[in-house]
């Protein structure tokens, strides 16, 4: 595979079972699309179109939420990156002589909280949802659809982000980030051993995984589920060490997907893994950042040697310049924001992505519904080399059955040498044709 970008002019020939899935979801999701559209534009019947009165001189109102303060995952940084962002953006004269006000919402990985937070976007009248992070696409989702409101730059952590016409994501989301480990992992290993979250979200994560694995011709994962929220990981640690370790001829791998609970995983990893024969490690960078490397040891922390797929090249890259620069100008003393944190970087570009929409706009006004239309028309937004050039046309849709909205499946394969967060392979590796043959392997 290269970095890339395939353009289709026409849709791809898949198998008649797949192709007749395809059709059928994207035709209900079109659908769908339309009659929110209609309904944005017949003010009488369908409520408050949100974000109208955006013109001239007003304030642009947009939110970002995340999980923060909880036993599980939490993403602090993003929420406040997007006011970071915001007061970067209104220092220099806002966009198109906009302000930008950003609210935030914490969803504390809660189903109820992550609906009160979509309830709160709508009643607030703002214009997308930019940046953002939940484990609750279907609570979420569905008010903001409801609502006409656009959904730009999730992280990517749920199918349903990647299913609903209303969301336009900008990374290839978990789906890419396990197909592309499976694939590093696939050249270099025996036995591999999977430990992810016993969660809705996590139950995906082994067929994705096995989808790299499979493009090199190696067995599949053995799967093991733990809870997101525990305190220590010593029995799920022997289970996997006994797996991978159990052909010693080829050396094996211990996968780790556990979002902030892997850095527990891996306390007890370490105190264990003594005991076993060498093996691997792998991650993927939603699990894993430089600052974790740096807290549990940097050169003698578990994670040295581990493989990692990312979706954006490693935090020491020159393109993400303009977002430290940022970050200086405005929060230079906010601990929050972690310049390596993948969810940071999430915000950034999908801020970048949202500054596109509305420049693009021109004297228009910036609304819920001219924002989806300027990305349903086929506008491209190009992020500094941060992604391939998006676009969310129905050309530029991957054919992956269960992730319709897909628009980038790009990663980068990164390794930890010397404590440091490095790339094992030049440029991106497009791995949306492991994700298209996913759903038949």
């Amino acid at each position: 595979m290269t970095g890339s970008r395939r353009t289709r002019t026409t849709p791809p020939v898949l198998p008649q079972r797949i192709r007749t899935r395809v059709t059928t979801r994207v035709r209900t999701r079109v659908l769908f699309a339309g009659a929110v559209a209609a309904c944005a534009s017949i003010v009488v019947g369908c409520g408050v179109v949100p974000g109208v009165g955006g013109s001239g001189d007003d304030p642009i109102t947009v939110m970002t939420w995340a999980p923060q303060d909880t036993a599980a995952t939490n993403k602090p940084g993003m929420p406040a990156m997007a006011q970071a962002y915001a007061r970067w953006v209104n220092a220099h004269g806002g966009i198109n002589g906009h302000q930008l006000k950003v609210l935030t919402c914490n969803d504390h990985n809660d189903t109820v909280y992550a609906a009160k937070c979509a309830r709160r976007a709508a009643s607030e009248n703002v214009v997308a949802v930019v940046g953002s992070y939940s484990q609750h696409g279907r609570s979420f989702l569905a008010p903001l659809e409801g609502a006409g409101i656009p959904y730009i730059g999730g992280y990517g952590v749920t199918d349903d982000e990647f299913t609903s016409p209303l969301s336009y994501p900008i990374n290839g989301g978990e789906a890419a980030l396990l197909a592309g480990l499976g694939e590093q992992l696939g050249k270099k290993c025996g036995p591999v051993a999977l430990i992810r979250p016993d969660t809705v979200a996590g139950d995906q994560l082994p067929v994705l995984l096995d989808s790299g694995l499979k493009t090199e011709g190696h067995a599949s994962a053995t799967d093991q589920r733990a809870a997101d929220d525990a305190t220590e990981y010593s029995g799920q640690t022997k289970i996997a060490l006994g797996r991978a370790t159990s052909a010693p001829a080829n050396q094996g791998c211990v996968v780790t997907a556990l979002g902030d609970r892997t850095a527990t995983f891996m306390d007890s990893f370490r105190r264990i893994r003594e005991n076993y024969p060498q093996v691997g490690t792998g991650t993927v960078l939603s699990s894993i950042d430089q600052s974790l490397i740096d807290s549990s040891g940097g050169a003698s922390s578990p994670y040295e040697g581990a493989y990692v797929t990312g979706w954006y090249p490693v935090a020491t890259d020159a393109r993400w310049a303009p977002m430290r620069k940022a970050i200086k100008e405005q929060a230079f003393g906010d601990n929050r924001i972690d310049p390596a944190d993948a969810g940071v970087q999430t915000t950034w570009i999908a801020y970048n992505v949202f500054k596109a929409v509305v420049e693009s706009l021109g004297d228009g006004k910036v609304t819920a519904l001219t924002v989806r239309r300027a990305l349903d028309n086929g506008l491209k937004v190009s992020t500094g080399g941060l992604t391939p050039t998006l676009s969310w046309r129905y050309e530029d849709l991957i054919a992956a059955v269960d992730f319709p909205r897909l628009i980038n499946a790009h990663v980068t394969f990164q390794v930890v040498r010397k404590g440091q967060l490095t790339s094992a392979r030049g440029g991106f590796v497009n791995m949306a044709k492991t994700l298209e043959n996913a759903d038949s392997n």
